[in-house]
Formats: C-alpha cells, sequence, structure tokens
C-alpha cells in the first residue's frame, strides 16, 4: 500500500461516523472518490456511489459500510452527567475508562466514561458486570444547563481511540469494521483506473447504517438504486489466531492470511468460484469461510434486493472486532482489493449469473 493510500485509511478510520450519523467519513470518501472518477454522488440514505465506466458489460456493485459503532445521548441530569446508550453491538466492559468524542452543538466534544471507583463498591458489587445503565459520561458540566450548551439528547459519539500503526505491518483503530470495507471498495477503483478499461461497469459504494439495520440498511436502497448484476460486499471477519479461540468452532482465519472468501447462504456459488479462480490466477493468498445462515454482513440485504444480484463476500481478518483497538494487517487490506479489481477484471460482456 502506498503512503497516499494509507494515509487516506487512516483519515477515514479516525473521523467519526456512526450509523445514521456517517455524514463526515462520507464527506471525505466522496472527495477521495472524485479524484478517480467525476460520477460520484450520494443519495438520501447516506449512501455514496463512484462508478468507473465499462465498455458495455454488466454492472458490478463494490460495498463497504462506511459506518461504526458508537454511542448516543439519552439524558442529561441536573448535575451534567450525561446518560447514554449504545449505537450498534457493544460488550459493556469494553466502555469502563474510555475516553468519548461526542458529536456535539459546537463541534466536537470530551468526555470520560464514568463509573464508580472499586475502593466505593461494596464486595458483591465488584463481582458483577457492568451494565450501560450503569455508568455515564462526563464532560465536566458542572449543571444541565451548562451541558445543554454543548450537547443535546440524540447527539452521537464515538470512542475516542484513533488509528495506530503497529510493529509487523499491523494497524490499529476503532471503526475498522468497517471503513476498512469502505477503503477497499474505493482502492479497487483505485487500482482498475491504473489497469486500464474493464468490460463491467463498476461502482464502489460506501453504504450506511448496516451496523444497526435489520432490514438492509444503506446496502438495500442503493442495490436497488444501481440494478447491478453482481454485486462484492467487503467487510470483516473474526481472526482466530489469538488465544482462546477453538478452530473447530470458528474456523481458522489468520492475520496475513489474505481475505477470507465466503460461501455459503445468501452468496452467489458462481461469484464465490470466480473470486477463488481470480485469487489463484493472481497467486494471492485466500482462505475459504462457511456461512450456513445469514452473514452479518450487507450481503443479505443486496443478494435479495430488487430482482436478486448474485453477491459474493470478501472479508478482512480482524482481531478484537467491535473494540476502540481493532486490529487488521495492511497486507491482508491491499490482498482484498487486488482481489475485487481481479474479480472485476474477469466480468465479460456475455456473464449473466444465472446459475444453470
Amino acid at each position: 500500500m502506498d503512503d497516499t493510500s494509507l494515509k487516506f485509511l487512516k483519515t477515514l478510520l479516525g473521523t467519526p461516523g456512526p450509523s445514521s450519523y456517517e455524514i463526515a467519513p462520507a464527506r471525505l470518501w466522496r472527495v477521495e472518490a472524485g479524484k478517480l472518477t467525476p460520477a460520484v454522488r450520494g443519495d438520501v440514505a447516506g449512501n455514496s456511489y463512484a462508478t468507473l465506466a465499462g465498455s458495455g458489460g454488466p454492472a458490478v456493485m463494490l460495498a463497504g459500510h462506511i459506518d461504526e459503532i458508537g454511542v448516543i445521548i439519552t439524558h442529561i441530569d441536573d448535575q451534567g452527567y450525561l446518560s447514554f446508550d449504545g449505537i450498534g453491538g457493544w460488550d459493556a466492559q469494553v466502555f469502563v475508562g474510555q475516553r468519548v468524542t461526542l458529536l456535539g452543538r459546537t463541534g466536537h466534544i470530551v468526555g470520560v466514561v464514568g463509573k464508580k471507583a472499586i475502593h466505593l463498591m461494596e464486595k458483591d458489587e465488584r463481582e458483577k458486570v457492568s451494565k450501560i445503565e450503569d455508568l455515564w459520561i462526563d464532560i465536566g458540566a458542572t449543571s444541565r444547563a451548562e451541558a445543554e450548551t454543548h450537547v443535546r439528547m440524540g447527539d452521537p459519539g464515538v470512542l475516542a481511540a484513533g488509528p495506530l500503526e503497529m510493529p509487523n505491518g499491523r494497524l490499529v483503530s476503532r471503526s475498522l469494521d468497517n471503513r476498512v470495507g469502505a477503503f477497499v471498495v474505493l482502492e479497487t477503483l483505485r487500482l482498475l483506473k491504473a489497469g486500464g478499461p474493464t468490460a463491467a461497469a463498476v461502482t464502489a459504494v460506501a453504504t450506511t447504517r448496516e451496523e444497526i439495520s435489520h432490514t438492509g440498511g444503506g446496502a438495500r436502497t442503493s442495490a436497488s438504486d444501481l440494478q447491478a448484476v453482481a454485486a462484492l460486499v467487503v467487510d470483516v471477519t473474526h481472526a482466530t489466531d489469538y488465544p482462546g479461540l477453538e478452530k473447530r468452532k470458528h474456523g481458522e482465519y489468520r492475520l496475513g492470511g489474505g481475505p477470507v472468501i465466503g460461501r455459503g447462504a445468501s452468496l452467489s456459488s458462481m461469484v464465490a468460484e470466480q473470486l477463488i479462480e481470480a485469487a489463484e490466477a493472481e497467486k494471492i493468498p485466500y482462505s475459504i469461510e462457511a456461512a450456513s445462515r445469514d452473514t452479518h454482513t450487507d450481503a443479505e440485504a443486496i443478494f435479495n434486493s430488487h430482482r436478486g444480484v448474485a453477491t459474493g463476500l470478501v472479508s478482512v481478518p480482524l482481531r478484537y472486532m467491535h473494540s476502540p483497538n481493532e486490529m487488521v494487517l495492511l497486507d491482508d487490506v491491499e490482498n482484498a482489493a487486488k482481489l475485487l479489481a481481479a474479480f472485476c477484471r474477469r466480468v465479460k460482456k456475455e456473464m449473466d449469473f444465472v446459475p444453470r
């Protein structure tokens, strides 16, 4: 990955944008996309699109959701403390002692998550896990009136943990799930543009609201808008290369193992085979993940939109999912983009993706 792409990825990761509040990272994504193609736009659902025209082949959609998990203010008490709830799936233990960045009415507001000190707890309290309702956010205000000059109910926020490069090509940050997917689909366009025209018309989409959606979120509406014949969803999957995980139960996926290709429910077998063939032809390392039911990604929403879309899933192995310190290997991210680009180049005018 070159320095320009890495700088953009780190900027994207550091820009707060929880589900339904993705405006800032989506704006950055569209600005970067505009350097690759003039065909850039957004829609009312917050989705962002960037298209490279093809030479008469089928339309292909590349989707990576740009939202992240976060928090939302639900109450302000008379002393100026903020009650909050989670946006997306959280382990409440992660919140304890963390700093937060709130997207307040006057800009970004710094807060800290408060909890009763262990010295003041009774013995039975010490043995209980923390619940969100037992925590609060302290922004340094001394009254409700003062707090309300900065924030109000419904303001979102994220944990304040930006990107950090670590040894051996590791990158750590919050929001890698799935800002990295939105990055990969745009990086794919960069590779395709550098390699010359494709038969397929390829549209990268930074989709919204995946972390909270039970009805398809931005992925469903964007897929219906594009009417693509085939789609590749880019998300993250659990790396199982750290202590305490049973490979027989969770599979074997590691940092450095390359992108993970999904096979199974809500996924096109034709697209999966094309991805595998492309990976082997280009000598891109990969592994396969089986999905007996839902993939818990945007794949279901796209696969079942309008007349149906032949959908594939490519995942980047990630450690410590839904925490402020998620971890990926940059080589895996780069190889995911190379795999998507190789797939798109293999799409020919006569391909219809109907299983026969």
